[in-house]
């Protein structure tokens, strides 16, 4: 081996499925002590690559060396043999098993033919420990929440005594003070020689974390650039073109309101909650985590009950707690979780493209399933659904793909009112620009767009008027041009007045 501190290497990785080239000539390399960023748009063969070295899938073409030496890796244990260790976004963990059990899990020290639980939950407080999580080794993995289970997930690889860790967007769900603990954790593994190769969507991330990028696009290696490489190059290096405008609102004129939304509450979760979206336009809704956004929105749409208040569509009220009766007023909903809520993972494209429409093209029983497929071929070309037919299952495709087929069954049923939770979070900055062109496509045809995200540069750049929740109330409402993230997070972090703060108000006032 010409370089010592070389962990791992890929030449030339070909893999092929039916009717798709995943990876077509990759090159790769991780050295002892650092993090080698992996970049590329959803669908570009990144995850692809990570499940090759986690033994998931053998190549087709192309060498993997660990260690200087060709290696074959066809399954998990040859991949934790050799010191390779990956994180996936979805947890590989047991909810019902406590944290040291899952750490040792079908690896359990013994003693006289026993499990030996004492040393075991010994050994995984010390990797606790090191991973800095206060944490019982005895406590549920079910009773944890995200940012633990990350933790846990790493405690795990150490384990292993893993020298290569793979990190499958690990800060997608994490709030920041949560993403720089894990930064932490992770310089700290680099400088006890664990080379990471670390997958994400945020360019940000890439500076503040990243000592090398891998630039992957339509399975290929396109170019390898140090991470402190301006973000413009990266996205250029990324989609093949450079993106002058992120954000490419387009504003058509208001119309009517299609959406009104009038003291809305449920005890204890948000209150006196008032708002309308228009005809054409887009409303945002930004605050902190908690501060009720998708509570509200998910008893909007009917998958929630509230207590007090009422929604309209077109100034008709909408029955309370019934998702029917918000679907036939024209309200859809895309999902902050699209893989748990938004999709049936198992069934095609076709199929989660008809999903809304199901009904409406049933007669005496039978579904009219030549029409059905001919709306789903027409709407998946007009979002340019990246797919090998439309009979695929919807789990394989990409992050983003899999959000056009979660928006494009509301386009097929029409709907006045869409409401998106978190559109585009896991997708990256190319398929990001592609959701935000339908945005514009939908409010041009005169629907209304209401849109959550944690995102205030997707906030401001995509919305009309921003509205800002804080502890369950809407803080206050900011035009385009008052919107800036200062204004957003002064509200964000305000204490509105309650109802009682009112009521003593008018009192001293008397």
């Amino acid at each position: 081996m010409s370089n010592p501190d070389e962990l791992l290497r890929i030449e030339g990785i070909r893999k092929t499925f039916p009717g798709v080239v995943a990876l077509d000539g990759v090159d790769f390399d991780l050295r002892r002590g650092e993090v080698h960023v992996l970049l590329g748009e959803n669908g570009a063969g990144k995850s692809t690559l990570i499940k090759m070295l986690s033994g998931a899938y053998t190549p087709d073409a192309g060498r993997i060396l660990v260690g200087g030496e060709e290696v074959r890796i066809h399954g998990a244990q040859d991949s934790e043999r050799l010191g390779i260790a990956t994180i996936y976004q979805e947890f590989n963990l047991v909810p019902d098993l406590t944290v040291a059990e899952n750490i040792f899990l079908g690896r359990q020290p013994r003693r006289f033919g026993l499990i030996d639980r004492k040393r075991m939950e010994a050994e995984a407080e010390a990797l606790l420990k090191r991973v800095g999580v206060d944490v019982s080794p005895r406590a549920r993995v079910r009773e944890l929440g995200i940012a633990r289970l990350q933790m846990v997930e790493i405690a795990k690889a150490l384990s292993l005594d893993a020298r290569v860790l793979i990190m499958d967007e690990p800060t997608a769900v994490l709030t920041s003070e949560e993403v720089e603990k894990l930064f932490t954790i992770v310089r700290a593994l680099r400088q006890e020689g664990v080379g990471v190769v670390f997958i994400t969507h945020h360019l940000e991330e890439i500076a503040a974390l990243g000592d090398r990028v891998t630039v992957i696009r339509d399975g290929r290696s396109v170019g390898q650039v140090p991470a402190s490489t301006g973000e413009d190059e990266l996205v250029r290096l990324m989609v093949g073109r450079s993106i002058e405008q992120q954000y490419p609102r387009e504003r058509p004129a208001k119309g009517p309101a299609l959406l009104s939304v009038e003291g809305l509450g449920r005890d204890g979760v948000f209150h006196d909650v008032s708002f309308e979206v228009h005809a054409g336009e887009v409303v945002g809704v930004a605050g902190l985590v908690g501060a009720g956004r998708t509570e509200v929105v998910r008893a909007v749409f009917g998958a929630d009950p509230y207590d007090h208040g009422v929604v309209r569509v077109s100034g008709e009220a909408v029955r309370r707690h019934d998702v029917n009766a918000a679907m036939a007023a024209g309200i859809g909903l895309v999902p902050e979780d699209r893989k748990g809520q938004g999709l049936v993972l198992d069934a095609s494209v076709a199929e989660n493209l008809g999903l809304v429409t199901l009904r409406a093209a049933t007669r005496a029983g039978l579904v009219d399933r030549k029409g059905q497929y001919a709306a789903a071929e027409r709407i998946a070309g007009q979002l340019g659904v990246r797919m090998a037919g439309l009979g695929q299952q919807v789990r394989t495709l990409s992050g983003g793909n899999q959000q056009k087929v979660v928006i494009g069954k509301w386009l097929l049923a029409d709907t006045k009112v869409l409401i998106l939770d978190e559109p585009t979070r896991g997708i990256d900055v190319g398929a990001k620009v592609e959701i935000y062109q339908l945005v514009n496509e939908l409010t041009a045809a005169g629907a209304a767009v209401l849109m959550i995200s944690s995102d205030l540069p997707e906030v401001l750049g995509m919305s009309d008027r921003v509205l800002v929740m804080a502890q369950g109330r809407i803080a206050g409402e900011l035009s385009a041009d008052e919107a800036t993230q200062d204004a957003v997070m002064s509200l964000a972090v305000s204490v509105p007045t309650t109802e009682k703060d009112t009521e003593k108000e008018a009192v001293r006032g008397h």
